[in-house]
């Protein structure tokens, strides 16, 4: 077997053992789960943002949502900001630093959800993202990597994989931590499929 196979399941092996042992990190975890689900408890919506792969996280989270997880049950109210139509004006007649703000200032209540998602945790569009859904009294859970950068100090619920080599081990603990939110709020909301 080559080696940077074994090293590669080696290295998310470790990953997962060093958030199962962060008493802290499991503890934001369930009360990220707690916020998703009060959220929609008070018929409230969800929205997710992030870059690259990150993005495509933040759409994962959403589709796993409005459409079905395990089993059937209602489609619960989530949007990831990925519209390219929508990306590409705002870049172009704002800056790209305003692709996921400008969403927010539309659509984003009091009471609603953001889940940010930044592996370096600076992203500038996730940090101004951040900002406006303060301003408009939204909670905010940052799904974060490398210390969580300037986003740490932002967001409601700072999740920061613990440090690793690459980002890839990051975005392999956000995804597992995206399937736990959905597991979580299914829990909460619909008992009777659990």
């Amino acid at each position: 077997m080559d080696n940077f196979i074994k090293n590669g399941l080696t290295e998310a092996n470790e990953t997962i053992e060093s958030v199962l042992s962060d008493v802290d990190l499991l503890n934001l975890l369930q009360n990220s789960i707690k916020c998703l689900s009060e959220c929609y408890k008070n018929n409230g919506r969800v929205f997710s943002c992030g870059n690259g792969g990150s993005m495509c996280d933040s759409m994962h989270f959403a589709e796993e949502l409005t459409g079905r997880f395990r089993k059937d049950r209602r489609s619960l109210g989530a949007m990831s900001i990925s519209d390219p139509s929508h990306l590409t004006c705002v870049g172009n007649d704002y800056g790209y630093e305003h692709v996921f703000s400008r969403h927010l200032e539309g659509w984003g209540n009091p009471g609603d959800v953001l889940l940010a998602i930044s592996t370096s945790g600076n992203s500038p569009n996730i940090l101004e993202a951040v900002k406006v859904a303060k301003e408009k009294k939204m909670k905010v859970i940052g799904l974060l990597g490398k210390g969580g950068g300037k986003l740490k100090g932002e967001v409601d619920y700072p999740l920061i994989v613990p440090f690793t080599k690459s980002t890839d081990r990051v975005q392999e603990i956000h995804i597992k931590f995206i399937h736990l939110f959905i597991e979580g709020i299914e829990r909460n909301l619909f008992p009777e499929n659990y």
